[in-house]
């Protein structure tokens, strides 16, 4: 196993658990109708593996940057970009030309245009009723818009002598989501809800609620604050050196308190205060998971290496994978073989990533470490 995924002792195990449990999470809930039923629960709340994405993209840029940043007083941005650019454009490429020169093989009728996708701004405007193909890939961008404005913004608060406000300015960013939020409820989702219009009730909250960046930064910036904390305040970093497992607890208390009140995705308490309240949850559980006296930070698993760092494309094909698997199965009229659907396309979704993985990912990541290399010794 040892030739394909990088298990060593270096690993951040708790991450690497929480990686995988996202990605499983965004596959029940992508999958929809036909799982098992005990997964239902589980489906219920699947959309929140995106911001569990979102939290640790945060937490582990904003750490990778802060270091570089205190060691060197600089960031090296030709090295960042190209770290960046090799991780997750070529397999994100492979797999829009996929769904670009195959449209028979897309879950939905109808893509956005091209250039969206490849300046990665498909989730600003984006028109859910005729353009549902490759949807998911409203994160990547928010992602990518993340990763391009982080370095810069970092940058200019030390420049100005100005990092100790950042506190101030992570909050005020959640607070401005939640007003945001609260005017586009007001005015793209509410009203169809009391006119009994529940198609354009869904549009509403998916255009102006769900994909647009400035509503869904909570995750990114709850990572990053926590990346912050524990880089730059001792006392604090000392008690989460010793109370992992608590901290765990805390993590999964909130999460409860969350899924509790957000009784539906598409629902006033989950669009208002919902969303920062799941990445909260999920930013203590990170927070935890990188405590050395953490039960996920102990427990190695060869599985979640496995699924972490197959996860990306993972995400990428999977909707495409069922859509297919769903089609050919339901072609074929045999009862049994329908009942097992879900866990046929489970699994070949992983087998399709990790062809991918092995083919794209892989191959430009050893790229990758040979530019840097050659940078270093220049």
């Amino acid at each position: 196993m040892n030739p394909f995924f990088n298990y060593n002792s270096k690993r951040l195990n708790g991450l690497d658990h929480l990686r995988a449990l996202a990605i499983l999470l965004v596959m029940v809930f992508h999958y929809g109708r036909g799982i098992p039923s005990w997964l239902e629960p589980v489906r219920q709340i699947g959309w929140t593996g995106v911001d569990l994405f979102f939290v640790l993209s945060g937490y582990l840029i904003g750490s990778i940057l802060l270091k570089e940043y205190d060691q060197t007083r600089e960031i090296n941005f030709k090295q960042y970009f190209i770290k960046r650019t090799l991780r997750i454009i070529p397999a994100y490429i492979a797999v829009l030309g996929i769904y670009y020169a195959l449209p028979n093989l897309r879950e939905g009728s109808g893509m956005p245009p091209l250039w969206k996708f490849l300046t990665f701004t498909q989730n600003l405007g984006l028109d859910a009723q005729h353009h549902k193909s490759f949807t998911h890939a409203w994160s990547l961008c928010i992602e990518e818009q993340f990763y391009l404005l982080l370095p810069f913004i970092i940058v200019t608060l030390f420049y100005f002598k100005v990092q100790k406000a950042t506190p101030y300015l992570l909050i005020a960013l959640v607070g401005l989501g939640f007003v945001l939020r609260s005017v586009n409820w007001y005015e793209h989702v509410q009203p169809f809800i009391d006119s009994g219009n529940r198609r354009e009730m869904v549009y509403g909250f998916l255009e102006k609620i769900y994909y647009p960046s400035y509503n869904r930064m909570d995750g990114l910036l709850i990572g990053v604050g926590i990346a912050l904390v524990l880089r730059y305040q001792p006392k604090v970093k000392d008690l989460h050196a010793k109370h992992g497992n608590f901290i765990l607890l805390i993590g999964t208390g909130v999460f409860a308190v969350a899924y509790i009140g957000c009784e539906s995705l598409i629902s006033r308490p989950t669009a208002i205060y919902g969303f920062p309240l799941i990445s909260l949850a999920y930013g203590v559980m990170v927070m935890a998971a990188v405590s050395p006296s953490c039960v996920l930070y102990k427990v190695k698993s060869k599985l979640s290496v496995i699924i972490a760092t197959l996860s990306y494309s993972v995400y990428l094909i999977h909707k495409q994978v069922f859509f297919l698997t769903k089609k050919v199965i339901g072609t074929m009229n045999m009862d049994k073989l329908e009942a097992w659907t879900f866990w046929i396309g489970m699994l070949v979704s992983f087998i399709i990533a990790m062809l991918l993985y092995l083919l794209v990912e892989k191959p430009f990541m050893k790229l990758r470490s040979q530019i840097l290399r050659k940078m270093a010794s220049e």
